[in-house]
Protein backbone atom coordinates (compact mmCIF):
# COMPACT_ATOMS: atom_id res chain seq x y z
CA UNK A 1 0.00 0.00 0.00
CA UNK A 2 1.58 3.49 -1.19
CA UNK A 3 1.93 6.52 1.36
CA UNK A 4 -0.80 8.28 -0.70
CA UNK A 5 -2.84 5.46 -0.55
CA UNK A 6 -2.48 5.07 3.58
CA UNK A 7 -3.69 8.39 3.99
CA UNK A 8 -6.94 9.19 1.65
CA UNK A 9 -9.53 9.06 3.74
CA UNK A 10 -12.20 5.87 3.60
CA UNK A 11 -15.76 7.26 1.85
CA UNK A 12 -14.86 10.84 2.30
CA UNK A 13 -17.38 11.92 -0.39
CA UNK A 14 -20.06 9.59 1.40
CA UNK A 15 -19.12 11.10 4.54
CA UNK A 16 -19.55 14.81 3.44
CA UNK A 17 -23.01 13.66 1.77
CA UNK A 18 -24.45 12.21 5.34
CA UNK A 19 -22.93 14.52 7.71
CA UNK A 20 -23.42 17.53 4.89
CA UNK A 21 -27.32 18.30 6.20
CA UNK A 22 -26.58 18.79 9.77
CA UNK A 23 -23.52 21.35 8.93
CA UNK A 24 -25.06 24.27 6.95
CA UNK A 25 -25.76 26.57 9.71
CA UNK A 26 -23.56 28.98 11.04
CA UNK A 27 -21.26 28.00 13.93
CA UNK A 28 -22.10 24.28 13.61
CA UNK A 29 -19.96 21.88 15.30
CA UNK A 30 -18.16 18.63 14.15
CA UNK A 31 -16.69 16.46 16.13
CA UNK A 32 -14.06 13.66 14.90
CA UNK A 33 -13.90 10.91 17.66
CA UNK A 34 -10.68 9.51 15.93
CA UNK A 35 -9.38 12.29 14.36
CA UNK A 36 -5.67 10.61 12.86
CA UNK A 37 -4.30 12.04 10.12
CA UNK A 38 -7.54 14.61 10.04
CA UNK A 39 -8.54 14.43 6.32
CA UNK A 40 -12.48 13.83 6.63
CA UNK A 41 -11.49 16.68 9.09
CA UNK A 42 -9.83 18.80 6.48
CA UNK A 43 -12.53 18.31 3.42
CA UNK A 44 -15.21 19.14 6.08
CA UNK A 45 -13.54 22.14 7.21
CA UNK A 46 -12.92 23.15 3.41
CA UNK A 47 -16.56 22.21 2.55
CA UNK A 48 -18.58 23.74 5.25
CA UNK A 49 -17.13 27.26 5.76
CA UNK A 50 -19.40 27.80 8.80
CA UNK A 51 -18.59 24.82 10.71
CA UNK A 52 -16.68 24.28 13.51
CA UNK A 53 -13.83 21.21 14.63
CA UNK A 54 -13.23 19.28 17.75
CA UNK A 55 -11.02 17.12 16.86
CA UNK A 56 -10.04 14.09 19.07
CA UNK A 57 -7.40 11.98 19.38
CA UNK A 58 -5.42 9.46 21.77
CA UNK A 59 -2.60 9.65 20.06
CA UNK A 60 -0.02 12.84 20.51
CA UNK A 61 1.72 12.03 17.62
CA UNK A 62 -1.82 12.30 15.12
CA UNK A 63 -2.65 15.58 16.82
CA UNK A 64 0.75 17.57 15.85
CA UNK A 65 0.52 16.32 12.02
CA UNK A 66 -3.46 16.68 12.42
CA UNK A 67 -2.47 20.64 13.94
CA UNK A 68 -0.30 21.46 11.18
CA UNK A 69 -2.62 20.16 8.18
CA UNK A 70 -5.70 22.21 9.32
CA UNK A 71 -3.61 25.24 10.44
CA UNK A 72 -5.19 27.25 7.58
CA UNK A 73 -8.41 26.61 9.50
CA UNK A 74 -6.76 27.73 12.81
CA UNK A 75 -9.47 29.74 13.77
CA UNK A 76 -12.17 27.21 13.84
CA UNK A 77 -10.62 23.92 15.24
CA UNK A 78 -10.05 22.91 18.74
CA UNK A 79 -7.59 19.60 18.80
CA UNK A 80 -7.99 17.52 22.60
CA UNK A 81 -5.81 14.69 23.25
CA UNK A 82 -8.27 11.90 24.40
CA UNK A 83 -9.88 8.58 24.26
CA UNK A 84 -13.03 9.19 22.04
CA UNK A 85 -15.10 7.44 24.52
CA UNK A 86 -14.53 11.04 26.35
CA UNK A 87 -16.64 12.75 23.87
CA UNK A 88 -19.20 14.41 26.38
CA UNK A 89 -16.41 15.59 28.98
CA UNK A 90 -14.68 16.88 26.18
CA UNK A 91 -17.39 18.83 24.31
CA UNK A 92 -18.66 19.84 28.23
CA UNK A 93 -14.59 21.23 29.03
CA UNK A 94 -15.18 23.11 25.72
CA UNK A 95 -18.19 25.02 26.70
CA UNK A 96 -20.51 23.01 23.99
CA UNK A 97 -23.89 21.43 24.74
CA UNK A 98 -24.44 19.30 21.50
CA UNK A 99 -22.99 18.40 18.27
CA UNK A 100 -24.37 18.55 14.92
CA UNK A 101 -22.19 16.02 13.26
CA UNK A 102 -20.31 13.13 14.45
CA UNK A 103 -17.45 10.98 12.99
CA UNK A 104 -16.05 7.95 14.14
CA UNK A 105 -13.77 5.98 12.00
CA UNK A 106 -12.43 3.13 13.67
CA UNK A 107 -9.58 0.84 13.93
CA UNK A 108 -5.32 1.62 13.57
CA UNK A 109 -5.11 4.47 11.26
CA UNK A 110 -2.87 4.10 8.61
CA UNK A 111 0.22 6.80 10.23
CA UNK A 112 0.58 4.80 12.50
CA UNK A 113 1.02 1.64 10.83
CA UNK A 114 3.25 3.78 8.72
CA UNK A 115 5.70 4.15 12.36
CA UNK A 116 7.32 1.05 12.31
CA UNK A 117 8.57 1.81 15.98
CA UNK A 118 4.74 1.85 16.94
CA UNK A 119 4.51 -2.15 16.36
CA UNK A 120 1.37 -2.27 14.74
CA UNK A 121 2.16 -3.95 11.56
CA UNK A 122 3.68 -7.74 11.12
CA UNK A 123 5.54 -6.31 7.80
CA UNK A 124 7.84 -4.06 9.71
CA UNK A 125 10.41 -5.18 12.60
CA UNK A 126 9.75 -3.40 15.65
CA UNK A 127 9.70 -3.41 19.33
CA UNK A 128 6.43 -4.92 20.41
CA UNK A 129 4.63 -1.67 21.62
CA UNK A 130 0.72 -1.56 20.10
CA UNK A 131 -0.26 1.22 22.08
CA UNK A 132 -2.20 4.38 20.57
CA UNK A 133 -1.78 6.36 23.57
CA UNK A 134 2.26 5.95 23.73
CA UNK A 135 1.97 7.41 27.51
CA UNK A 136 -0.40 5.28 28.93
CA UNK A 137 -1.46 1.75 29.31
CA UNK A 138 0.15 -1.94 28.85
CA UNK A 139 2.23 -2.99 25.84
CA UNK A 140 1.76 -6.16 23.49
CA UNK A 141 5.07 -7.16 25.27
CA UNK A 142 3.61 -7.45 28.14
CA UNK A 143 0.61 -9.21 27.43
CA UNK A 144 2.72 -11.75 25.82
CA UNK A 145 5.17 -11.96 28.45
CA UNK A 146 2.52 -11.91 31.57
CA UNK A 147 -0.92 -13.44 30.13
CA UNK A 148 -2.03 -16.85 30.95
CA UNK A 149 -2.06 -19.22 28.07
CA UNK A 150 -6.17 -19.36 28.35
CA UNK A 151 -5.95 -15.49 28.42
CA UNK A 152 -4.19 -15.68 25.78
CA UNK A 153 -6.14 -18.14 24.03
CA UNK A 154 -9.06 -16.47 24.46
CA UNK A 155 -8.02 -12.90 23.37
CA UNK A 156 -6.56 -14.10 20.18
CA UNK A 157 -9.96 -16.59 19.62
CA UNK A 158 -12.61 -13.93 20.60
CA UNK A 159 -10.52 -10.40 18.95
CA UNK A 160 -8.86 -12.32 16.04
CA UNK A 161 -11.60 -14.69 15.30
CA UNK A 162 -8.44 -16.73 14.82
CA UNK A 163 -9.37 -20.81 15.09
CA UNK A 164 -6.13 -22.06 15.46
CA UNK A 165 -5.68 -20.07 18.56
CA UNK A 166 -4.66 -22.45 20.81
CA UNK A 167 -1.89 -23.60 19.10
CA UNK A 168 -0.81 -19.88 18.82
CA UNK A 169 -1.50 -19.28 22.53
CA UNK A 170 0.63 -22.40 23.92
CA UNK A 171 4.02 -21.26 20.88
CA UNK A 172 3.86 -18.11 22.91
CA UNK A 173 4.26 -19.10 26.28
CA UNK A 174 6.38 -21.92 25.15
CA UNK A 175 8.74 -18.98 23.64
CA UNK A 176 8.44 -16.56 26.18
CA UNK A 177 11.68 -15.02 26.97
CA UNK A 178 12.89 -14.88 23.28
CA UNK A 179 10.13 -12.89 21.82
CA UNK A 180 11.09 -9.17 21.54
CA UNK A 181 10.14 -7.56 17.76
CA UNK A 182 6.98 -7.96 15.76
CA UNK A 183 8.73 -9.74 13.44
CA UNK A 184 9.72 -12.73 16.09
CA UNK A 185 6.31 -13.04 16.90
CA UNK A 186 4.74 -12.95 13.18
CA UNK A 187 7.31 -15.41 12.44
CA UNK A 188 6.34 -17.68 15.73
CA UNK A 189 2.88 -17.54 14.68
CA UNK A 190 3.66 -18.56 10.84
CA UNK A 191 5.40 -21.70 12.25
CA UNK A 192 2.47 -22.39 14.72
CA UNK A 193 0.22 -22.83 11.92
CA UNK A 194 0.07 -26.04 9.90
CA UNK A 195 1.53 -25.58 6.22
CA UNK A 196 -1.89 -26.26 4.52
CA UNK A 197 -3.21 -23.56 6.88
CA UNK A 198 -0.50 -21.19 5.93
CA UNK A 199 -0.75 -21.80 1.96
CA UNK A 200 -4.46 -21.41 2.18
CA UNK A 201 -5.32 -18.51 4.46
CA UNK A 202 -6.27 -15.08 3.08
CA UNK A 203 -3.63 -12.47 3.84
CA UNK A 204 -0.70 -12.42 6.38
CA UNK A 205 -1.11 -15.46 8.35
CA UNK A 206 -0.29 -13.20 11.39
CA UNK A 207 -3.19 -10.25 11.21
CA UNK A 208 -5.45 -12.17 13.42
CA UNK A 209 -3.10 -12.32 16.09
CA UNK A 210 -1.70 -9.03 15.49
CA UNK A 211 -5.29 -7.68 15.48
CA UNK A 212 -6.55 -9.52 18.71
CA UNK A 213 -3.13 -8.21 20.72
CA UNK A 214 -3.96 -4.31 19.53
CA UNK A 215 -7.05 -4.37 20.88
CA UNK A 216 -6.27 -6.09 24.17
CA UNK A 217 -3.73 -3.12 24.39
CA UNK A 218 -5.97 -0.24 23.50
CA UNK A 219 -9.29 -2.02 25.26
CA UNK A 220 -10.53 -0.89 21.53
CA UNK A 221 -13.94 -2.96 21.99
CA UNK A 222 -15.15 -1.59 25.91
CA UNK A 223 -13.79 1.96 24.65
CA UNK A 224 -16.25 1.70 21.61
CA UNK A 225 -19.44 0.55 23.28
CA UNK A 226 -18.65 3.52 25.64
CA UNK A 227 -18.19 5.83 22.97
CA UNK A 228 -20.93 4.66 20.29
CA UNK A 229 -23.50 5.53 23.63
CA UNK A 230 -21.37 9.16 24.66
CA UNK A 231 -21.27 10.34 20.86
CA UNK A 232 -25.14 9.34 20.48
CA UNK A 233 -25.25 11.49 23.95
CA UNK A 234 -23.88 14.45 22.58
CA UNK A 235 -25.78 14.27 19.13
CA UNK A 236 -28.29 17.01 19.03
CA UNK A 237 -31.98 16.43 17.66
CA UNK A 238 -31.01 17.12 13.57
CA UNK A 239 -28.02 16.42 14.15
CA UNK A 240 -25.91 12.87 12.21
CA UNK A 241 -23.44 10.60 13.24
CA UNK A 242 -21.16 8.14 10.58
CA UNK A 243 -19.42 5.31 12.16
CA UNK A 244 -16.81 3.50 9.73
CA UNK A 245 -16.11 -0.32 10.96
CA UNK A 246 -13.24 -1.76 10.18
CA UNK A 247 -14.26 -5.58 11.23
CA UNK A 248 -17.05 -7.59 11.88
CA UNK A 249 -16.54 -7.14 16.08
CA UNK A 250 -16.95 -3.06 15.19
CA UNK A 251 -19.59 -3.17 13.37
CA UNK A 252 -21.70 -5.50 15.92
CA UNK A 253 -21.50 -3.59 18.32
CA UNK A 254 -22.23 0.03 16.53
CA UNK A 255 -25.62 -1.86 15.02
CA UNK A 256 -26.80 -3.19 18.41
CA UNK A 257 -25.81 0.41 20.07
CA UNK A 258 -27.99 2.36 17.60
CA UNK A 259 -30.68 -0.36 16.36
CA UNK A 260 -31.78 -0.21 20.06
CA UNK A 261 -32.28 3.70 19.60
CA UNK A 262 -34.23 3.18 16.45
CA UNK A 263 -36.86 1.20 17.47
CA UNK A 264 -40.35 2.19 18.94
CA UNK A 265 -40.39 0.67 22.33
CA UNK A 266 -43.98 1.59 23.36
CA UNK A 267 -45.68 -1.70 24.60
CA UNK A 268 -47.27 -4.25 22.29
CA UNK A 269 -50.30 -4.04 24.25
CA UNK A 270 -50.70 -0.10 24.24
CA UNK A 271 -53.20 1.22 20.69
CA UNK A 272 -50.98 4.49 20.24
CA UNK A 273 -47.34 5.17 20.55
CA UNK A 274 -46.02 6.57 24.15
CA UNK A 275 -44.40 9.93 23.05
CA UNK A 276 -41.43 8.79 25.44
CA UNK A 277 -41.00 5.20 23.97
CA UNK A 278 -40.85 6.53 20.33
CA UNK A 279 -37.34 6.50 18.30
CA UNK A 280 -34.80 8.69 19.33
CA UNK A 281 -32.59 8.12 15.84
CA UNK A 282 -33.75 7.50 12.32
CA UNK A 283 -31.60 5.24 10.42
CA UNK A 284 -29.78 6.98 7.45
CA UNK A 285 -28.36 4.09 5.53
CA UNK A 286 -30.15 0.75 5.29
CA UNK A 287 -28.00 -1.75 6.86
CA UNK A 288 -23.98 -0.90 6.72
CA UNK A 289 -22.75 0.24 3.11
CA UNK A 290 -19.93 -0.83 2.07
CA UNK A 291 -17.28 0.88 -0.18
CA UNK A 292 -17.83 0.77 -4.19
CA UNK A 293 -15.35 -1.83 -6.28
CA UNK A 294 -13.78 1.63 -7.83
CA UNK A 295 -12.65 2.77 -4.19
CA UNK A 296 -11.78 -0.46 -3.30
CA UNK A 297 -9.59 -0.89 -6.29
CA UNK A 298 -7.97 2.03 -5.36
CA UNK A 299 -7.30 2.72 -1.91
CA UNK A 300 -7.66 -1.11 -0.03
CA UNK A 301 -8.07 0.05 2.87
CA UNK A 302 -12.14 0.56 2.53
CA UNK A 303 -11.92 -3.03 1.53
CA UNK A 304 -13.48 -3.86 5.04
CA UNK A 305 -14.60 -1.02 5.79
CA UNK A 306 -18.46 -0.73 6.64
CA UNK A 307 -20.81 2.33 7.31
CA UNK A 308 -23.55 3.40 8.96
CA UNK A 309 -24.91 6.33 10.11
CA UNK A 310 -28.02 8.02 12.22
CA UNK A 311 -29.78 11.56 12.74
CA UNK A 312 -31.25 12.06 16.01
CA UNK A 313 -34.80 12.82 15.63
CA UNK A 314 -35.93 13.38 19.28
CA UNK A 315 -34.19 13.82 22.43
CA UNK A 316 -33.67 11.35 25.13
CA UNK A 317 -36.47 11.32 27.33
Amino acid sequence: MSATEQHTPVLLDRTLELLGPALTAPGAVYVDGTLGHAGHAAAVLARFPEARLVGIDRDTSALDLARERLAPYAGRIELVHAVYDEIGSVLARLGISRAQAILLDLGVSSMQIDQAERGFSYMKDAPLDMRMDRSRGITAQEVVDTYAEADLRRILSQYGEEKLAGRIAAAIVRERGTLRTTGQLADLVQRAMPAAVRQRSGGHPAKRTFQALRIEVNDELNVLRRAVRAALDALAVGGRMVVLSYHSLEDRIVKQAIADLAVDHTPLDLPVSLESSRPQLRLLVRGAEKASAAEQQSNSRSASVRLRAVERIREAS
